[in-house]
């Protein structure tokens, strides 16, 4: 599946319904890896492990770079990033798969040269597990 159709949005804690990011152009990927721990006894022959507790890593998404109103995805996300505010994010990709998590927000806006498009990416520090649900089958 491509991941063209797959969409953002985010709510803050005073609203109810989601708001859609334009302009985004690639997302990450989700989910955890968990980390191997070593829980070997004395009476073991060889080492025995247990999966620990996941991380799942940094959570980047990609935009076009726009500024040019009030409610630019990079305008809105800058002043969240300055309040410290936790936002609450709803990935859909094309088939209805949706992800939700919970987490603070960084962006970063990318350099750029000759025919080279600027963009910003957009940093989530998860404050909650992922949430997936599958779509519904016809």
């Amino acid at each position: 599946m491509l991941a063209n159709g797959a969409k953002l949005e985010f709510k803050s804690k005073t609203v109810t319904t989601y708001t859609k990011l334009k302009g985004l152009k690639e997302i990450p990927e989700i989910g955890v890896d968990p980390e191997k721990v070593e829980n070997t006894d004395l009476d073991d022959t060889q080492k025995m492990y247990e999966m620990g507790i996941g991380d799942p890593g940094d959570i980047t998404y990609k935009f076009k770079y726009d500024n040019t109103a009030k409610d630019s995805p990079y305008r809105v996300l800058r002043a969240y990033e300055a309040s410290g505010e936790n936002l609450s994010f709803k990935e859909t990709l094309k088939d209805g798969t949706t992800t939700e998590f919970t987490g603070q927000v960084s962006v970063k806006r990318t350099g750029g040269g000759v025919n080279g498009v600027i963009e910003f990416d957009l940093n989530i520090a998860l404050s909650s597990a992922f949430e997936i649900t599958d779509p519904e089958i016809a």
